[in-house]
């Protein structure tokens, strides 16, 4: 599968040399041969049969409700948007809570995506998704999304697997997080770096050193105990089991990697432009660039494993295996 996806790569840069978003300035018709080139890449993939990973084959209605939760919906405008965590998704949603009017302040729609708290964008519901459908509007909720499917405009933001998989490293077990530590941080702290006695707050695991390090990440998320208790967290879920690619047509797809020329094409598409601007890049981004030191002591044999895991994400989207994992 590895050489059809380099085949295909190769294709789609020839195409269009644009496709790694080098130029700051795309025109419409480069933008229009991207989407073109993204959507033929990723139902290619859907549709080889020899290529294949967990859900692929089973159709939307065997998708359950609550997997369901991240497809944000906009009837205003007639958008869909499948948020994926660490692929600019807080911005996003404040974008489609402007679209869709769902949050007030002192009585008025917010206008202005980033006067929206941070703390009401993340809050669930803040936003109307598909698995609340089911409360909604009863049996009828499955036929419901197949009319909003077929004529609203779906959309999701990606990136590439490795790096979002550091981002998510890097926010939930670098920085303070009370509820990722007590949920994730001690497991793994006491599972892959024996240690017993924890303190049970992270200010005071922080102050004594205990840390957990991406190693300690790594084989949590390699570990096949770690699924059986429960499924991936949604920061480290693949992108595959979040949107639902194979089940979902999507009209768009944008990457973090070109967020401010997709972004700027998305909102042109979606003709809403003149009521609102895409909030400005965030500057702390975890850059590309930094996956060969942050993997370089991570085991050969876990790298191939991880890749095993996220390969979906990879061939799907068009994301070339990483260039210290061509060996493999």
């Amino acid at each position: 599968t590895h050489d059809a996806l380099v085949a295909s790569v190769a294709a789609e840069r020839a195409i269009c040399p644009c496709w790694g978003g080098t130029a700051l300035q795309r025109s419409s018709l480069d933008q229009e041969k991207l989407q073109v080139e993204r959507q033929r890449t990723l139902r290619e993939f859907c549709a080889n049969s020899s290529f294949t990973f967990p859900t692929k084959e089973r159709s939307f209605d065997d998708i359950p409700n609550y997997e369901l939760n991240h497809l944000i919906v906009d009837d205003r405008h007639g958008i869909i948007y499948c948020y994926v965590p660490k692929v600019a998704c807080t911005n996003w949603k404040r974008v489609m809570i402007v679209l869709s009017e769902s949050l007030l302040d002192q009585g008025v729609p917010y206008r202005d995506p980033l006067d929206i708290p941070r703390e009401h964008v993340h809050n669930t519901s803040t936003h109307l998704t598909f698995n609340k459908f089911w409360r909604r509007y009863g049996k009828f909720s499955r036929h419901l999304m197949k009319i909003k499917l077929k004529k609203y405009t779906k959309f999701l933001f990606v990136r590439d697997p490795f790096v979002r998989l550091i981002s998510a490293f890097r926010s939930k077990f670098e920085l303070e997080n009370e509820e990722f530590y007590r949920r994730f941080a001690i497991p793994m702290l006491k599972l892959y770096s024996n240690h017993t006695n924890l303190p049970t707050s992270v200010s005071e695991a922080f102050g004594a050193g205990l840390k957990v390090s991406f190693s300690d990440f790594i084989q949590y998320l390699l570990d096949p105990r770690t699924e059986k208790m429960a499924p991936f967290n949604e920061h480290w879920r693949q992108v595959y089991r979040l949107c639902h690619p194979c089940q979902i047509d999507y009209d768009f797809i944008g990457k973090l990697e070109t967020l401010d020329e997709d972004a700027a094409h998305l909102l042109q598409l979606l003709k809403v432009d003149r009521l609102l601007r895409f909030p400005p890049s965030y500057r702390n981004r975890t850059a590309s660039s930094w996956e060969d030191d942050w993997f370089a002591k991570i085991p050969l044999a876990w790298r191939r494993q991880l890749y095993k895991l996220y390969e979906a994400d990879f061939v799907l989207f068009g994301y070339p295996k990483p260039e210290n994992f061509r060996l493999l």
